[in-house]
């Protein structure tokens, strides 16, 4: 099976902890699903097909939407209410602050929180993990449910900045680029996804009809999309990140060159990206804006170089960008992360 249409059983198997916790008999489970209860050690992926029923058949067998990993249950159909209750919020950042509230209410081991800085919107999760559990799956499902909830209200994708997680990295750490297509980091203080705040007044496109035929299959519906996101925005982002991984300057990336390598017409590609909601230039922002943190990261490398490295006429221009894209700049953020 492949990456982009199956799920690594050791993930999985991150999902099974909170039951394996809770002595839940998972071969019950797996038949309820139509599985081979044996089917992650014969095979080691899942296809994305069956990820769906297993989740239901998990869910509904322990009447719990958070799998066990929360001291008090989630029961069914809590998913459903906060969709409700953020249908009518107007726009995406009252949206996420709702949902945040909302989880709030229910439980005292998890929390959302939603913060600005410069132009970034920074969503945080935080997880007590009061059973001291496997969170690989358990976080990662959180985001995937959060930022694909997000694009489904706009109706549109969200182009991702970074992503960080509490956890080690995995030995399949490779997928998170199909996930999330940004870049990743492990063992970080905290949960988090970053992505431009401008998106959080988009309106919320969608409303009492669309979201009963949202809610027919969801939230398993949301979390079968471990595959890759194949928005066009991603795709790009993905290219040019390869590109850059390779010493490939970005600028040098036009967007015809772009446009070739997607067998697109430029005419096509600009109309495609502009319905999404983003531009070219934009996902080349976004990859140098990352790259510039990357740099910071390192303390040998002194301010005026990495101006140069980004393309910057002079270090005053990448000090005023880089304090619009992170509300510091570059040397507080230096002495800030170190």
């Amino acid at each position: 099976m492949h990456q982009n249409d199956s799920v690594s059983s050791t993930l999985l198997e991150s999902l099974l902890a909170g039951a394996h916790y809770h002595k839940v008999n998972l071969t019950s489970v797996f038949k309820e699903a139509g599985l081979d209860p044996d089917i992650l050690q014969k095979h080691g992926r899942l296809h994305l097909d069956h990820v769906g029923p297993l989740l239901r058949s998990l869910w509904l067998k322990m009447g719990d939407e958070a799998s066990g990993f929360l001291t008090t249950p989630l029961k069914l159909g809590v998913f459903s209410m906060m969709c409700h209750a953020l249908i009518t919020s107007g726009n995406l950042r009252r949206g996420l602050l709702r949902s945040a509230r909302f989880i709030e209410l229910l439980s005292d081991d998890l929390s959302l929180k939603l913060k600005e800085t410069g132009n970034e919107a920074h969503f945080i999760i935080h997880y007590r993990n009061p059973h001291n559990l496997d969170t690989t799956f358990f976080v990662t499902s959180l985001f995937v449910i959060w930022i694909r909830l997000s694009c489904w209200l706009i109706d549109q994708p969200i182009m991702l900045e970074r992503i960080q997680f509490e956890f080690p990295k995995p030995a399949y750490s490779d997928e998170f680029s199909l996930m999330f297509p940004c870049r990743h980091s492990f063992s970080q203080s905290s949960n988090r996804v970053v992505f431009n705040n401008r998106l959080l007044s988009i309106p919320i496109k969608q409303d009492s009809e669309t979201l009963s035929t949202f809610l027919h299959n969801a939230p398993e519906s949301l979390l079968t999309q471990f595959r890759s996101d194949n928005s066009l925005t991603a795709q790009i982002k993905r290219l040019l990140l390869h590109r850059n991984g390779m010493q490939t300057e970005i600028e040098n990336m036009n967007f015809e060159l772009v446009s070739s390598e997607l067998s697109m017409t430029t005419h096509t590609l600009r109309r495609r990206l502009k319905d999404e909601g983003n531009s070219f230039q934009e996902i080349k922002d976004s990859i140098r804006r990352d790259r510039a943190m990357m740099l910071l990261d390192n303390p040998s490398v002194a301010l005026h170089d990495i101006s140069i490295k980004l393309g910057f006429s002079e270090p005053a221009a990448f000090n005023r960008a880089f304090k619009k894209w992170t509300g510091l700049t570059p040397g507080v953020f230096r002495e800030t992360n170190r």
